[in-house]
């Protein structure tokens, strides 16, 4: 029998370890801020520590180490549901303690990866879930972040500093991954949907620029996740039901004798789930499910090994009537993405770490469309089949020469697998045509070297070069690297970053093919080069106190070798592609640039609330061999993010029964645009545009506004979590394109995402 007013407690575990070497610190001490008698406990052989009957709430940890920097971890949450798990990474002193006693502590935000000073943001599954409009997918949520948008159309395109979507890199356990986006289109880096739960990541980064020597194959950011284990010592359970999706997640220990995890979710189409029961009947139900996975398994004194994996299945099928509710055309559209991984860490000594990545990965969609013929017999319109997999491997080696120098090399081979089709009615050749069609394997060699050098307490450069080889076309490129973080003083920081990138184009823009009248087909863009850029960015920080901290970051990115049509009349470049289908015979001659000042101002979440704010001024230009410079379709010039959120406790205990309420407000300038011709439109019967005016103007400019309101319950045995997560509150229907409609004969216009509810009821057991 529960009494009432009974205090709910909770256990508080993991691990501390080397910042570098990966190795236990054995008697580093975690104690529980405010308490008194004081809490804590001290990390065994094995650096784990455990604080049992932590009440359910937030708290505040110190962890300290003789000869490590101390490590202050404020408003961790305990839940009744699930214990709470931590594995925590200490930095060595610069200083020899004989000489002095350093105390400093990791600042809220600061990257996982300690190669990279700049244009970087850290961010928690905590934040995913409790920024308004996230709708649990962390590819939604880094829009908030400064110098990022994110599509008005609803879609979860990342938009970084005035750049494509396609410039944008995952990576998930510490290697490159496709696309893990529910219904993604080749070449594209987003989707509706992300096929990774928020619920398997622990704290992961994003990058905005002057990336570290580590990463390739990216123009514009990177989105390195990495997914959390399961919990060794106890298997718990949870289940959500809610509008996006229904999941069930299992974790725990192998076995009692062994301090391996495993961790399970799944998650299938609520809709979909409605669909198949005949409870909701329209056109177009998209049904999706995913699995993803982590199994860690630590090997003592051998290293530790852990299998990740993901894979997420996605089917919409869809009809088009026109004015007269007549079937105008009917379509059936599949798409899928797979990875699964071999990761083995070992610790060579205490100063010397090896980690190698296997890795195997698909991803691809598939459509069918067919419209009515002039007897309304349906026919076929088009086919198409894309299908890619690839087989990866990684290696990284890792040296602590001294306190002062640290050296991290890697070498990094794929081979990817093409098996693509396209085919279609061209109306001008009045017949079927290939769009594509290959059968064919690809290397992609990536090498880099990393050169950490702690110059003072206060001064680091991080310098390096990535080097870069696609097999299509014989291109390579070495990409230098340099980054410099200055302390001015406790309060101030001074960060530069310099660094050149490099990214391959979609398959498909290389093997395109092109139908002559004559009945020729050739691929003119097997031999395009890499397209590059050069960032530079200069960063100032300074904190006003513990929990309030700002930074106005100024960023210059000169593009080049980018592929334009080989017309001086055109002004078609992939600068302004938000996927990988292009129709043009293509040249690396285009230019490009964007640049402007970023501003973040954020109270971290303390004292039961917080807020962020994020404003960007920039502006985003590009040249085609017309040679001259337009705005890319990108070019908003300016963002402005507001977002807040406050904790309530409910009852006399804290932390039993807590209210949050977090809201985002955001205003954008829109997406640019070519204006409809409607003169010959009309004549053309589709779609004709004025190119001469292409991407000068934007229709309209996003405003809107999200509200998350979260209620949890903890129990002796169970956690309860209601979620009401409100997409787009007001419902703005700011316009973002404009196509002919055939139908109605007149302009009409793509417009920003609709209201969309996503309430979600979560329990952990």
């Amino acid at each position: 029998m529960t009494v009432s007013g009974q205090q709910i407690t909770q256990t508080v575990r993991g691990t501390v370890k080397d910042e570098d070497g990966k190795f236990a610190l054995i008697g580093a001490t975690v104690i529980i801020s405010g308490t008194n008698p004081v809490k804590g406990a001290v990390c065994d052989n094995n650096g784990e520590f455990r604080l049992e009957k932590v009440p359910v709430g937030r708290i505040n940890l110190e962890i300290k180490f003789i000869g490590y920097e101390d490590l202050f971890l404020p408003n961790v949450l305990v839940s009744s549901g699930k214990e709470t798990l931590l594995d925590l990474e200490m930095r060595e002193s610069f200083v020899k303690m004989e000489e002095v006693v350093v105390t400093a502590q990791k600042e809220k935000g600061e990257v996982l990866n300690e190669m990279a000073v700049i244009s970087s943001r850290a961010f928690s599954v905590e934040e995913t879930n409790r920024y308004a409009g996230s709708l649990q997918d962390p590819s939604r949520m880094v829009s908030a972040f400064a110098g990022v948008t994110g599509n008005p159309d609803g879609s979860n395109d990342i938009i970084v500093r005035g750049n494509s979507p396609r410039g944008v890199l995952w990576r998930l356990e510490g290697i490159e991954i496709p696309n893990p986006n529910h219904f993604a289109d080749e070449g594209s880096t987003g989707g509706p949907i992300n096929a990774i739960n928020s619920e398997l990541l622990a704290n992961s980064d994003f990058y905005t620029g002057a990336f570290a020597p580590e990463y390739g194959d990216a123009l514009s950011g990177v989105f390195d996740m990495h997914m959390r284990a399961g919990n060794n010592e106890k298997h718990e359970y949870s289940v959500g039901i809610g509008v996006l999706g229904t999941d069930v997640m299992v974790e725990g220990p192998f076995s009692k004798k062994y301090n391996g995890s495993y961790l399970i979710n799944y998650r299938y189409s609520s809709l979909a789930m409605l669909d198949n029961a005949g409870i909701v009947d329209f056109d177009g139900v998209p049904k999706y499910q995913d699995l993803g996975f982590k199994f860690f398994l630590p090997a003592r004194k051998f290293g530790t090994f852990s299998i990740f994996g993901l894979g997420g299945k996605s089917n919409i099928a869809v009809t088009e009537e026109d004015e007269a509710g007549e079937l105008a055309g009917e379509g059936d559209y599949d798409a899928h993405v797979g990875v699964v991984g071999l990761n083995y860490t070992l610790s060579l000594n205490p100063n010397t770490l090896v980690k190698v990545t296997l890795a195997a990965s698909g991803n691809g969609s598939r459509y069918d469309w067919h419209e009515p013929d002039t007897v309304n017999q349906m026919q076929l319109d088009g086919r198409a089949d894309w299908d890619k997999s690839s087989l990866r491997s990684s290696f990284m080696f890792s040296s602590k020469i001294n306190q002062r120098n640290r050296i991290v090399t890697g070498l990094k081979f794929t081979r990817h697998f093409y098996d693509m089709y396209e085919y279609y009615w061209d109306d001008d050749l009045e017949r079927y045509v290939y769009g594509i069609n290959m059968n064919m394997n690809a290397d992609h060699w990536q090498g880099y070297i990393s050169w950490k050098w702690r110059i003072t307490d206060d001064i680091t450069a991080v310098s390096g070069i990535h080097g870069t080889y696609f097999s299509v076309n014989n291109d390579y490129t070495m990409e230098p690297r340099v980054g410099l973080t200055w302390q001015l003083n406790p309060k101030q920081t001074l960060n530069l970053g310099y660094g050149s990138h490099s990214k391959i184009e979609s398959i498909y823009a290389y093997y395109r093919i092109k139908n002559t009248e004559e009945g020729a087909s050739f691929s003119p863009n097997k031999n395009l080069g890499l397209s590059k850029a050069r960032h530079y960015v200069l960063g100032y920080e300074y904190r006003f106190s513990k929990n309030l901290n700002s930074k106005i970051e100024l960023y210059y990115q000169g593009l080049y070798n980018i592929p334009v049509e080989n017309n001086d009349t055109s002004v078609f470049t992939m600068i302004n592609s938000d996927e990988g289908y292009v129709d043009d015979v293509l040249v690396n001659k285009g230019k490009g640039y964007n640049y402007g000042v970023e501003l973040t101002l954020e109270r971290y979440f303390a004292n039961q609330y917080y807020f962020l704010f994020t404003s960007s001024i920039y502006n985003s230009k590009y040249k085609t061999l017309e040679d001259k410079w337009r705005n890319t379709k990108y070019n908003g010039n300016y963002s402005f993010n507001f977002l807040a959120g406050k904790e309530f406790n409910i009852g006399n205990q804290a932390g039993k029964k807590v209210l949050g309420v977090n809201a985002k407000v955001f205003y954008n300038g829109g997406l640019r645009y070519v204006p409809v011709n409607l003169e010959k439109s009309r004549e053309e019967g589709d779609s004709e545009y004025y190119l001469s005016e292409a991407w000068d103007k934007r229709i309209d400019n996003i405003f809107q506004v999200n509200l998350c309101i979260t209620y949890r319950i903890n129990r002796p045995k169970a956690g309860h979590e209601f979620v009401i997560d409100i997409y787009n509150l007001t419902n703005a229907r700011g316009r973002i394109g404009e196509y002919y409609n055939e139908y109605t004969d007149k302009i009409d216009y793509d417009r920003q995402m609709n209201i969309l509810p996503n309430i979600m009821y979560r329990i952990h057991f």
